[in-house]
């Protein structure tokens, strides 16, 4: 193998090295810092484990603001196998969910949402205000 290709081969070692080192760098951010955080009220609508390889909970809620309005949807994701298991339990009930929203997540492999639900809460059972 001559000087050349030896050099070359080893600046596309490095190159790849520097790119995945980075990509990793990238996606632990994007997935760790929190762009923005608050909480949704509605009624669960759809809630299932999605993916071929990368199994995901994903997730819909409808928002109704008032009585005979278009009903808005909010997709959303979640990692924690305990706050599934609540939001399985809290199917058809209206809940309250805190999300937090991550940008630039690079692949749909860790969520098809960039909200995550960090707990919910079960509010069809408390008192209406008058």
């Amino acid at each position: 193998m001559s000087n050349a290709l030896k050099i070359l081969l080893k600046y596309i070692a490095w190159f790849t090295l520097i790119a995945i080192i980075l990509l990793t760098l990238y996606t632990w951010a994007s997935l760790n810092w929190v762009y923005s955080s608050g909480e949704r009220a509605g009624y669960v609508q759809k809630f299932s484990l999605k993916g071929y390889v990368c199994k995901t909970w994903e997730g819909e809620l409808i928002l109704v603001s008032m009585p005979g309005t278009q009903a808005e949807k909010f997709a959303f994701t979640v990692r924690d196998e305990t706050i599934a298991k609540k939001i399985n339990a809290s199917m058809g009930k209206r809940v309250k969910i805190d999300y937090e929203e991550h940008k630039g997540i690079p692949s749909t492999c860790f969520a098809e949402s960039r909200y995550f639900v960090k707990d919910i809460l079960n509010i069809e059972n408390q008192a209406q205000p008058n």
